[in-house]
């Protein structure tokens, strides 16, 4: 073997070895320029987004309203500390190998969180009965954002949804 396919070869390995070693770890100390936008339920009509302050609440047959609900720095890092420990810089398995059963209504979420530079987008669907670990995980952090907002003054003034989706 020559001396230059030798040391292609051994370079290969090296990259090789240190991209499978290294795991897309979140900063221990939540960024600057941290902030998330979920929207989710039925049509993905609700909305928190902390890059602009705002939160729309689905009224369903009363279309939509949005109002300024800004989070508080703890609010935030509490939020944060949820997302390291589910890990959103990971790759996440979000449908199930094996579709045994599909429900309609269903609601979809859909991610986009900034931190260090980085925008991380992913959608995570309620149509599995069964959805995945990482989707379950997911929509638990949802909801934990979601009951952080929806326990603020602002939140509780917004009108009551009319209706329902079948």
């Amino acid at each position: 073997m020559s001396k230059s396919r030798a040391l292609f070869l051994l370079v290969a390995i090296l990259i090789i070895t240190i991209t499978g070693c290294t795991k897309n770890n979140m900063p221990n100390e939540m960024p600057d320029d941290f902030a998330f936008l979920v929207k989710f339920g039925v049509g993905s009509k609700n909305e928190i987004n902390t890059f602009d302050q705002t939160v729309t609440k689905d009224l369903i047959m009363d279309g939509t309203v949005t109002e300024n609900i800004p989070l508080t720095k703890e609010e935030l890092q509490d939020i944060y500390e949820k997302m390291k420990k589910v890990n959103v810089l990971e790759p996440k398995q979000l449908e199930p190998k094996k579709v045994r059963c599909m429900q309609d209504p269903h609601g979809n979420d859909h991610w986009k969180i900034k931190l260090n530079g980085e925008t991380i987008i992913f959608h995570v669907s309620e149509v599995y009965c069964k959805p995945t670990k990482d989707a379950k995980e997911l929509m638990e952090l949802r909801d934990y954002i979601f009951d952080i907002v929806s326990k603020k003054d602002q939140y509780k003034m917004l009108p009551e949804a009319n209706g329902g989706y079948k």
